[in-house]
This record gives structure tokens, sequence and C-alpha cells, in this order.
């Protein structure tokens, strides 16, 4: 079997962008020996159709490459429709556009109570010090979470990152029990003080009936461990991304610092430019065979939505911003199919009030390289900065 490419290599911020544009151009359906063998589809439309087609793509036998579910299932990403139709619908309407507005003013809170002590020490590392924080805060208030609770997955999320980003297998177990340990503490709790499950997504799920049955209490747990997780590292990578970028074009920060109305449309082309999932998997049911390459079946595919949202044959000007791209509903920052991300307009929401208040403060610059991340996630890891005194 060949191997078209490395996902173990040592990576800068802008270097797989670069090696999946040769991917695309050369071997668009590309295999890898790591972790055992893998495939990656690079093709926007390869990704799209895959991720719709259900049927013959799974995601209930690995969902992520590399492999990092030790410790259970988790829905409804671990299951398959309509398996996971019931955790999905549980979570929807408590993510919903209207219902996540509710949140804007305490993440606008969040993000200037960070940003005030970073400015106050004229800079530091806006991953470490703003995003890893802001997206736990947020959803401490979704989620109704004691401060307590908050503190604890503040500390046991940058672990479970690390640990995941350096495929440190024993750590990743540790900090993952840990969280199963505190989604089970929520679960007890609202089973012994009930909330309303318009208010409360764990009661939701307790509240749940499948043909007259409640769902199986475990998977309840599992969805809990899913949602922690999901919901603060893809905010966190995408924001050191975003701020990358401005730190960069110090046009485009000037322009966007002058008009803020501009922030909602420049997110939606950052989370383009900068989707941070390269490693959401699928199996093939069967063989299929995508572009002339048969892939067997049973074998791992990653979805690599971050080559996906550069193909030059679906955005002109692929790897450039553009304010005011046309086809920008043909992005698949959020997914396709039944796993697109239920939880896109709080994500959202919270990317455009954490740019709206980094562009409210002093202008800012890289103090150093941007650390990028590794397998699944893709952006930044660490991005130190120093604010710039305002004139």
């Amino acid at each position: 079997m060949s191997h078209d490419f490395d996902p173990l290599v040592s990576e800068t911020f802008d270097s797989p962008h670069d090696d999946y544009a040769r991917l695309r151009a050369t071997c668009p359906v590309a295999h890898s020996d790591a972790w055992g063998g893998i495939w990656a589809l690079m093709k926007h439309d390869d990704v799209a159709n895959a991720a719709a087609d259900w049927r013959t793509f799974i995601t209930s036998q690995q969902n992520v490459i590399p492999k990092v579910a030790f410790t259970g299932r988790r829905p409804p990403l671990h299951l398959d429709p309509p398996e996971h139709t019931p955790y999905r619908r549980a979570l929807a309407p408590l993510l919903s556009e209207r219902r996540v507005e509710r949140l804007r003013p305490v993440i606008r809170t969040i993000c200037r109570d960070l940003l005030a002590e970073m400015v106050a020490t004229g800079g530091g590392d806006v991953v470490a010090d703003f995003s890893a924080h802001m997206p736990i805060a947020t959803f401490a208030h979704w989620m109704n979470l004691t401060a307590d609770q908050v503190r604890d997955l503040t500390a046991v999320g940058k672990r479970y990152n690390i640990a995941v980003q350096s495929n440190d297998i024993a750590a990743t177990k540790e900090s993952s029990l840990w969280l199963y340990d505190m989604a089970r503490a929520i679960v007890a709790d609202r089973k012994a003080n009930p909330m309303s499950v318009d208010e409360d997504a764990t009661s939701a799920l307790l509240a749940t009936r499948v043909d007259g049955e409640p769902l199986p209490e475990e998977m309840i747990v599992g969805t809990i461990r899913q949602v922690l997780v999901v919901g603060i590292i893809a905010p966190s990578v995408m924001i050191g991304s975003i701020v990358v970028h401005l730190a960069r074009d110090r046009a485009l920060q000037a322009q966007l610092r002058g008009d803020p109305e501009l922030v909602p449309a420049a997110v939606d082309e950052f989370l383009r430019l900068y989707t941070p999932y390269r490693g959401f998997a699928r199996t093939a049911v069967e063989d299929v065979t995508i572009r002339g390459r048969t892939i067997p079946a049973g074998e791992p595919i990653a979805l690599v939505y971050a080559s996906a949202n550069r193909d030059e044959d679906v955005f002109t000007d692929a790897d450039r911003f553009r304010i005011d791209r046309p086809n920008m509903k043909d992005s698949v920052a959020f997914g396709r199919g039944p796993h697109m991300c239920v939880g896109a307009a709080l994500a959202r929401l919270e990317l455009i009030v954490a740019v709206e208040e980094l562009l409210a403060a002093p202008g800012f610059a890289l103090a150093g390289e941007p650390q990028p991340t590794r397998f699944p996630e893709i952006g930044a890891l660490s991005v130190p900065i120093r604010f710039e005194t305002a004139a």
C-alpha cells in the first residue's frame, strides 16, 4: 500500500495547507501507513458526499483519526442514524440560534474579563490565556455547571487537549476517564434535582423517551462527556488561527476594527479558511472507489474538512481571505449530513463575540511563532501576541 502523506510529520502553522494543496492536485484520495493505515479524502465534493452518505460511510466504527475513544460510546457522534437521532433531537432545541442568542451578553462579559487581564500585562498567549478559557466558561452557563465544575473542567480540558495533540495515550485515557466521572456526577445531580428540559441539556436527555423507554443512562453520560470536549477544543483552536491571520494582515485588522458590522461575514470566511478539523473519520461498509482508487471496506477514512474548504475547484482564490465570497454556503466548516455540528450556532456566536472584543482592544501583533496543533485538529495551539499602545 502506498504512503502518500505523513500525518505525524513535524508541522508549522501553514505547512499542512501546502501539503493538502499538493494532495488535492496529485493524490486526492490519499493513504498513509500511520496509525495502522488510514485513508484521507482531500477534495470538497468527496468529503461532502461521504459525510452525507451515512449508509455507506458509518461513524459507529471509528469517528476520529487517530482513534482516541477508549472509554465507551459517546452519542451522537459515535452512533449512526437512527440510533443517534434521539440524542441529537434532545440537544438541538437548546442549541438553536434563538436559544443561544441569550448567551451573547454572557460571552461578551467573559471575553472582556479575560482580555482585560491580557491588555493590562501587554499581551500573552491568546490561546492559553483567552480562547482556552472562554468556551469552557460559556459552556458552564449553557450546561448550568457549578463554579467548582468549571474550574475542574478548565484544568482537565487543557490536559486532554495536550494529551491528544501529543499522542500521549496514557494521559488521554486518564483525562477522558476524569471527564466521564464529571459527566456521571452531572447526570446524578440532574436526576436528584431535575431542571426544565427547555433550559438544561442533561435534563432534556433524561426526559427523552424512545418507544416509551428512557435512553440508557451510560449513553447519556457518554453524550455529556462528548459535549464537554467537542464544545471547548474547536473554538479555542479556531480563535488562535483567526488571531494569527489578523496579526499578519494589519489592514484587515484595521478594516474590521473600523467596521464591526463586517465581523460576522469575516468569521464565516475564517471558518472556511481555518476549518479546525481534519481527522473526523468514517468507515465504508463496502469497498468504495473514489476517483479511480478503491478503499477497502472496514478501513478508516479521514474527512479532511480543512482541505475540502480550500478546494480550488469550489472556491476561487481558495487560500485567500475574501469577506465577500459569493458561495459561502458551500463551506463544510461544520460538516454535512446527519452529523453536521449540532452546536454550530453557539460556536459561531462565540467566535463573533470573541473577534469583536479582540478588535475592541488595542491593536495586536505576533510576539513569536504560533505553535500548531496536530491531528485531529488543525490550527493554532499557542499564539503569543503583544498589544500595542493605543494612539
